[in-house]
């Protein structure tokens, strides 16, 4: 964590909340930053990611596939109870499968508590302000990327995607492919 907020203070962004979706689009508090200011930004927090001992995973459905929200919940929940069943060894590894969030999407909290309290006994959940917790914004850059790469390959990049990004070449290289090296298969 020191590295990226070395990294951080040297481009002048110490004790900065990183959120990666407005970084991107030069929203809230990087509305007036330059875009090249701002690609620094990600670029330390790709480099501290590449350099972490970390793993992901991340679980997406298209909502406008499903009639109501309930079949959409049912869909994510297999996909994560799916997951998990076929990495009980990875997870019992760990004294405790520490949960991190911020009441931001009440579904999302809700299917992770019941699935992960159904298949695991060493789950605990705790808020937290995403300011306070690097990981926390590691995350929310990850998910971020995998939103972009989704909407990339189906040609949805917003203007200030395509912007930021410059080209598909750039995004897959400086990002996306360091970002499928951490993916949990």
């Amino acid at each position: 964590m020191s590295k990226l907020d070395a990294d951080l203070l040297n481009i002048g962004y110490s004790g900065h909340c990183l959120h990666a979706g407005p970084i991107i689009r030069g929203e809230e508090d990087y509305k007036e930053v330059d875009i090249a200011q701002r690609q620094r930004i990600l670029k330390k927090m790709m480099g501290f990611i590449r350099r972490m001992d970390i793993q992901y995973k991340s679980f997406y459905i298209e909502k406008k596939q499903f009639d109501n929200s309930l079949e959409a919940i049912g869909r994510i929940s297999k996909q994560l109870s799916i997951f998990i069943r076929e990495h009980l060894q990875f997870f019992f590894k760990f004294d405790t499968v520490k949960v991190y969030y911020d009441n931001g999407q009440t579904e999302v909290n809700k299917i992770l508590s019941s699935v992960l309290n159904a298949l695991l006994d060493n789950v605990e959940f705790k808020k937290v302000m995403p300011r306070d917790y690097r990981l926390f914004q590691v995350a929310d850059f990850m998910c971020t990327l995998t939103l972009v790469r989704l909407k990339m390959e189906h040609k949805e990049m917003s203007r200030s995607e395509t912007v930021f990004f410059e080209n598909e070449r750039t995004l897959k290289k400086q990002y996306l492919k360091h970002l499928d090296a951490k993916e949990l298969k």
